[in-house]
């Protein structure tokens, strides 16, 4: 919430407590630390990086996803990423996983959960068909708390990733894919997170080649400070770019 308040009063826009809220809850669920400060220190770089690193009025990175990674990158064996979070209950996973789905087919990114999924599944059963491994293995993989959570409330996020939905399956697909080159080859920690934070920048890209309107998240509303906030587009729409203009 402090990151989200000076970022607005550097740049002049909206507080929107609602982001900083998001990020501060996946970066408690996901991330472990030994030191309370470190959550902290997460949340100041996501949220500073998501005012500081933008294409055409829309944020790059992931704010939680960035933090986290960025705290790995930093502090090395003081933070963690659980891989096996809440354990591999069926139950739970099965009932995670519908919930999940009802609430992202009302914004339209379900799209982008299930071909993360489904690629990065067909990759970890494709490799223990291939080996001859037990396919215990790849449901042990796949049947995570964390896993599920970055597929259906990260990866997800409507403002960093790309707009079109042919973008969009491109997008969890390469992010699957080098997610599980992770763990295949260097058994990089937390690697789904690391797949989405270094192909956050092919996003402005995708939206280039691929370009659909933005996701609009509320319609046009007036400030506390007497001034119109005209959002963007929704979904199929063109995509102008929000402005602030004198009522």
């Amino acid at each position: 919430m402090s990151a989200q308040l000076i970022g607005t009063l550097i740049t002049g826009c909206r507080f929107e407590w609602k982001s900083a809220a998001i990020t501060s809850l996946s970066i408690s669920i996901l991330m472990r630390a030994v030191a309370p400060w470190m959550w902290f220190a997460a949340g100041l770089i996501g949220i500073g990086l998501k005012f500081a690193v933008r294409y055409r009025g829309k944020h790059i990175f992931n704010p939680a996803c960035i933090g986290i990674v960025a705290m790995l990158l930093i502090l090395g064996r003081d933070v963690w990423v659980s891989p096996g979070q809440w354990g591999q209950a069926p139950l739970f996973a099965a009932y995670a996983i519908g919930l999940a789905a009802l609430v992202l087919s009302s914004v339209k990114r379900l799209d982008i959960a299930l071909s993360f999924l489904g690629t990065f599944a067909a990759i970890m059963i494709g490799r223990a068909l291939w080996l001859g491994d037990p396919m215990t293995i790849p449901m042990h993989q796949l049947s995570s708390g964390t896993l599920l959570v970055f597929t259906f409330f990260m990866i997800t996020d409507p403002r960093s990733t790309p707009n079109s939905r042919a973008g969009r399956i491109l997008f969890a697909m390469s992010v699957a894919a080098l997610a599980a080159w992770f763990i295949i080859g260097p058994n990089q920690r937390a690697a789904p997170l690391v797949a989405l934070a270094a192909l956050s920048i092919t996003t402005p890209i995708l939206d280039r080649l691929l370009p659909a309107g933005r996701f609009s998240w509320g319609s046009t509303r007036l400030s506390k400070e007497g001034r119109t906030h005209e959002t963007e587009t929704p979904l199929g729409g063109r995509s102008p770019q929000p402005r602030l203009a004198r009522s």
